[in-house]
């Protein structure tokens, strides 16, 4: 497995990373085996959240009696430095440990920093002097504050979603972490499922030497892929090259990413399934999607508010109620063809 020094820290981390978000949809046992099996053939960087439900609590199962030998990064949500110290003491107890290699700010909508009012890196300072966490770091969905990151060079890590559907100037981040021997994490490398192709994804992310890209992982089969790429790498050319440039004629620019930030809806819709509804039926399987359960979900869409909860959520700045209604409309015609 190839290691990288994440930025100007201590921390030497396997390229690949797990991504602790799916395991909240994986029962403890399964769990637990999943994580050690990724530790036991060469993973040692795992990263989860105090939000991801009971993730932290699998991850603290799983590892409690080898934590020494791993590398373990948590966020917070936290608004003020008394949710900060509440959260991290609960990231802790779950986690089973009395340390954070690496904890962050966890896509926040402002850029946290010293004497800006809300006492949280202050916290984190203090937190990091008591031994509880070693480095701090930051995610964001919003390219003005992950520059902000860079530049203040407050942060050791940035985690920033990054795929081969991302921009020349997303690619130019990585490289500044780089110059500014900063952490480069590679959130949604999948985009949030829609790149079907993991090899692919592999090929292009290996690219990127200082760049490390957390697969979220919810089923061994997924697992063994990844493993697969470290004996056999992919290489970017001919095949693959032809699936990326497919993938970004038909997926580049204003599409749902499924981050989930929009929720919930006061109108009680799924928008992170229903706006890219769409996608679904186009790159994947389509029985689930037709489901009378998935067509009742999708008749929800016409309980929108335009109230603008989720458009003010949103961190690429989309038009989701436009979206939702593109995509319903798009199912309605579907159904028709797919039914006859």
């Amino acid at each position: 497995m190839d290691m990288v020094k994440l930025g100007k820290t201590d921390l030497v981390v396997s390229k690949n990373g797990f991504g602790c978000l799916p395991i909240q949809r994986v029962s403890k046992a399964e769990t637990v085996y999943l994580l050690q099996k990724a530790f036991y053939n060469g993973i040692n960087f795992f990263d989860t959240a105090r939000a991801y439900t009971d993730s932290e609590e699998k991850v603290g199962e799983a590892f409690r009696h080898i934590r020494p030998k791993l590398i373990l990064a948590s966020k917070t949500k936290a608004k003020n430095a008394a949710e900060f110290n509440e959260q991290l003491e609960t990231s802790l107890r779950l986690l089973q440990t009395d340390y954070i290699d690496l904890y962050q700010f966890h896509n926040l909508p402002n850029f946290i920093q010293p004497e800006d009012g809300t006492g949280l890196y202050e916290a984190a300072l203090k937190a990091k002097e008591a031994g509880k966490i070693r480095y701090i770091g930051i995610t964001n969905h919003r390219l003005y504050i992950a520059r902000q990151a860079i530049e203040s060079r407050l942060y050791d890590t940035l985690q920033f979603p990054f795929s081969y559907l991302s921009s020349e100037v997303d690619e130019a981040l990585v490289r500044d972490c780089r110059a500014h021997d900063m952490g480069f994490i590679a959130m949604k490398a999948l985009s949030g499922g829609l790149l079907n192709n993991s090899a692919a994804c592999y090929a292009y992310m290996a690219q990127f030497e200082n760049a490390v890209p957390i697969w979220g992982i919810q089923r061994e089969s997924e697992l063994d892929e990844f493993l697969s790429y470290v004996d056999n790498p992919p290489k970017l050319d001919g095949e693959l090259l032809e699936i990326i440039e497919k993938d970004r004629r038909e997926l580049q620019g204003a599409f749902c990413r499924g981050c989930g930030y929009c929720k919930p809806c006061p109108a009680g819709i799924q928008i992170d399934i229903c706006a890219r509804m769409k996608l679904f039926l186009l790159r994947a399987p389509v029985g689930p999607r037709v489901t009378p359960e998935a067509q009742a979900m999708m008749e929800k869409v016409k309980d929108c508010l335009h109230c603008g909860h989720c458009t003010s959520q949103c961190p690429y700045e989309l038009d989701t109620p436009a979206l939702l209604e593109q995509n319903y409309e798009f199912y309605q015609e579907f159904l028709k063809n797919y039914k006859a």
